[in-house]
C-alpha cells in the first residue's frame, strides 16, 4: 500500500493543483519511483488511497499495466490519516477477508532501499499469534534529530533507550491489526506503533542508503538534483 491521501501544505503552492506524490524528481514522480521498485522487487498488486486531487493521481498512474502491476484505488473524501487509511483499504488489502501481512510506504519518500528484503519478514509476521510488524529504520535527518525508537541488537524495537533511530516511513504490517477502526474514520498510526513495540511483537531493520522524506520545495529540488547528477 502506498499512502497518497495527504494534502501537502508545506510543499505549496506546488501541491494546489498537483497532488504531492505526482510532484516530479529526476524525471519522475515520486509515487512512480515507489511503484516501480514495489514491481522489481516483486509485488504485484499495490493498493493507492487518496483524497486531495485523487483523481488526477488514478488519471496519472492508471490501472498499472505499464509498471506491470495492478493498482487499486481506495478514495478517501477527506484523509483519513494512516490507520484509518489503511482500515478504508481493508477490502483492497485483503482477499475474501483473509489475513494478509502486507507493505506499507508513504508516498511522500524517495528511496533506494530494496523492498524484496521485506519478504522475508511475511511469513514471520504471519505466523504469530497477534498481529506485529517490522519497520524500516534510518539515521536520523536534520529535522528529526531525536530518533522515534530504539532498534536493539536482536532485531526488535523498543520505546525507551539509545542510540533512536527515525522510521523510515517503510513498514510490513498485518491487516489484523486495524480491524477494530471504524471504517471511515481519522485514526493515526502512532498509537498501533507504541502498543506493538511495548508488547515485543515489532522488529527493525537499519537502512543507511539513499531516502529522503521529502517535504519543502527546497527538499524536492535538491533531491531532483541528485537524481539527475546519477543519471549523468
Amino acid at each position: 500500500m502506498i499512502f497518497a491521501a495527504g494534502r501537502g501544505d508545506r510543499m505549496r503552492p506546488l501541491t494546489d493543483t498537483c497532488p504531492k506524490p505526482l510532484l516530479k524528481v529526476g524525471g519522475k514522480a515520486l509515487i512512480e519511483w515507489q511503484i516501480e521498485r514495489l514491481a522489481s522487487a516483486g509485488f504485484t498488486t499495490i493498493v493507492i488511497n487518496h483524497a486531495w486531487l485523487g483523481s488526477m493521481i488514478e488519471e496519472a498512474l492508471g490501472d498499472g499495466s505499464r509498471f506491470g502491476v495492478s493498482l487499486r484505488y481506495s478514495a478517501e473524501g477527506e484523509a483519513l490519516e494512516t490507520a484509518g487509511g489503511i482500515a478504508q483499504a481493508l477490502p483492497l488489502l485483503e482477499d475474501g477477508g483473509e489475513p494478509e501481512v502486507f507493505v506499507a510506504v508513504a508516498g511522500d519518500v524517495y528511496s533506494d532501499f530494496d523492498y524484496g528484503l521485506l519478504r522475508g519478514h511475511a511469513a514471520r509476521l504471519a505466523g504469530l499469534d497477534k498481529p506485529g510488524m517490522h519497520l524500516v529504520m534510518v539515521p536520523n535527518p536534520s529535522f528529526h534529530p531525536n530518533g522515534d525508537f530504539v532498534l536493539t541488537s536482536d532485531g526488535s524495537l523498543a520505546l525507551d533507550g539509545a542510540p533512536r533511530l527515525t522510521f523510515g516511513s517503510i513498514g510490513m504490517y498485518d491487516t489484523r491489526m486495524f480491524r477494530d477502526v471504524v471504517p471511515g474514520s481519522r485514526q493515526a498510526l502512532t498509537p498501533y506503533y507504541r502498543e506493538t513495540i511495548a508488547h515485543g511483537r515489532a522488529t527493525g531493520e537499519l537502512y543507511d542508503g539513499l531516502w529522503e522524506n521529502v517535504g519543502t520545495p527546497d527538499q524536492l529540488e535538491t533531491l531532483d538534483r541528485v537524481l539527475l547528477a546519477q543519471r549523468g
